[in-house]
């Protein structure tokens, strides 16, 4: 897999988790040897959500520049 960032390869990585619960949780995610971008399940949910907003705004946006009359001069 290529990293977002750099291009580079991604590796998987066992990543630790000790500030968000009083217990360690331990998740398996993604780390680009190049640059050390960091991306883990809930990271790649999110951005694929902002994605999918940005696409849907685009769509929304040409639809309504479609539908507009023309203005004449």
């Amino acid at each position: 897999m290529k990293c977002a960032r750099c291009s580079g390869l991604m590796v998987t990585d066992h990543l630790l988790d000790m500030r968000e619960s009083y217990m360690p949780m331990w998740m398996r995610g993604l780390r680009c040897v190049t640059c050390g971008n960091i991306e883990d399940p809930l990271i790649h949910h999110h951005r694929m959500i902002q994605h999918t907003r940005r696409a849907r705004r685009r769509t929304t946006h040409l639809a309504k520049t479609a539908i507009l009359p023309a203005v004449a001069a």
